[in-house]
């Protein structure tokens, strides 16, 4: 089949469930139609690498041959996927189920549809219904974060509308995530030597440290900030928290870094601030 010949529309197309990702429904047609969902994919659209790429971006032609094979529109096919989330937030964005909503993911179906919500690490509740959301296992761990709620559901808010809406404000809330997630030389110098632990986040969240120590807890780096779901609070309110205070906390932060991490931290942070024209003017900090 030509890639630019229209495929017929499929002679049975299932429903949709709400929030349902693009690669689910896709999956769950190749379980009915007993074909691998790779084979599904390719036969509306022979380019395709793989499900995860159709999930992170679509052209216009691709949408529109979709939309054809299962008989919806394009902007259906686009609202399954992840296109319109911001560039800088896809760093945040799982690989895998990352978590539920007991609520609104279906129960009893074979294959269970994924939701895109499921693959957000900037959530801590459902968008559908506002439920909080769970681990995927069967074993819960709660969060040891719970006092911070609502400075969480903030952060969760910024990082939300920065990547579903476009929506900013003095600078990208994902920049700020992953410069907390930065390391840093805390003082007293720790005994032990375990300097893996020590995050900028740390500084702001004073529980991090501790938690981290007692639960063995390996913090993922800057460069794929999504944290698992009873430590996401965490850095949710971290940054709501650096938000609210404005560039004045990133100077207050680069007082906890040492060396080649402190130049890294100061120059990100001088480029955040300086890409913001209303608070490079109203701000005089120089970050050392």
């Amino acid at each position: 089949m030509s890639e630019n010949t229209p495929p017929r529309p499929l002679p049975v197309v299932l429903s949709r469930h709400s929030d349902e990702l693009l690669s689910s429904w896709i999956g769950r047609h190749a379980a009915f139609y007993a074909v691998p969902p790779l084979v599904m994919l390719r036969h509306c659209l022979p380019e395709a690498s793989s499900l995860r790429a159709a999930d992170l971006q679509l052209t216009g032609d691709q949408e529109i041959r979709l939309a054809n094979m299962f008989a919806t529109e394009p902007a259906v096919m686009r609202r399954m996927t992840f296109a319109n989330v911001a560039r800088a937030s896809r760093r945040l964005i799982a690989t895998r189920p990352t978590q539920v909503c007991t609520n609104c993911c279906p129960g009893g179906a074979e294959p269970a549809p994924i939701l895109r919500s499921q693959h957000l690490g900037w959530r801590i509740k459902c968008p559908l219904c506002g439920d909080q959301l769970r681990g995927p296992g069967k074993w819960e761990i709660p969060s040891p974060f719970q006092q911070y709620r609502s400075a969480a559901l903030r952060g969760e808010k910024l990082l939300d509308d920065e990547a579903e809406r476009g929506i900013g404000t003095w600078t990208s809330p994902t920049e700020i995530a992953r410069l907390l997630l930065m390391r840093r030389i805390p003082r007293p110098f720790p005994r032990e030597h375990d300097l893996w632990r020590f995050r900028v986040l740390g500084a702001i969240i004073p529980d991090l440290d501790h938690v981290v120590a007692e639960q063995g807890e390996n913090l993922p780096t800057p460069a794929k900030p999504t944290l698992p779901l009873h430590m996401r609070p965490a850095l949710l309110a971290g940054v709501a928290i650096v938000e609210r205070a404005g560039p004045e906390m990133l100077q207050m932060l680069s007082g906890h870094m040492m060396g080649d991490n402190r130049v890294r931290f100061s120059d990100a942070a001088e480029s955040m601030i300086a890409r913001t024209p209303t608070w490079k003017a109203s701000s005089q900090m120089h970050l050392i």
